[in-house]
């Protein structure tokens, strides 16, 4: 008798990114390492252990988590905390656009004055 995994209801798929989203959200929560049976566990919506040990081992590919063999699975931890998992998604936008200057300053055109005199400390022109 073959058994089924519990998936999203028919008709509800998730947005691009949101799993992976819901899943790096959970593995920061954690504190420690999570294997995929323990991440499913804690998802909002019930999936498969499949597409959650794939969606893991994919985000580990793409170098946002790192994995620790644990029994016949992996535990996964991410390589950053959510900032720096912000940050590193900034660089990647800026890295894939072909003007990187008018990237830079379109954003620093648009951002808050808190903004502007925060960035200014951090590169320490206080101008």
């Amino acid at each position: 008798m073959a058994t089924h995994e519990p998936q999203e209801p028919a008709g509800r798929r998730r947005a691009n990114g949101a799993l992976e989203e819901e899943v790096l959200g959970l593995l920061h929560k954690a504190g420690r390492a999570l294997t995929p049976g323990e991440v499913a566990e804690r998802l909002s919506t019930p999936l498969a252990h499949t597409t959650v040990a794939t969606t893991l081992a994919r985000l580990h590919t793409r170098g946002v988590l790192e994995r620790a063999p644990q029994g016949r699975s992996y535990a996964y931890t991410p390589v950053t905390d959510e900032s720096g998992m912000t940050a590193r998604h900034m660089r990647q936008v800026m890295e894939s656009g072909t003007d990187r200057e008018s990237v830079l300053t379109r954003f620093v055109d648009e951002l808050s004055d808190d903004d502007e005199d925060l960035l200014r400390r951090l590169l320490g022109t206080d101008e």
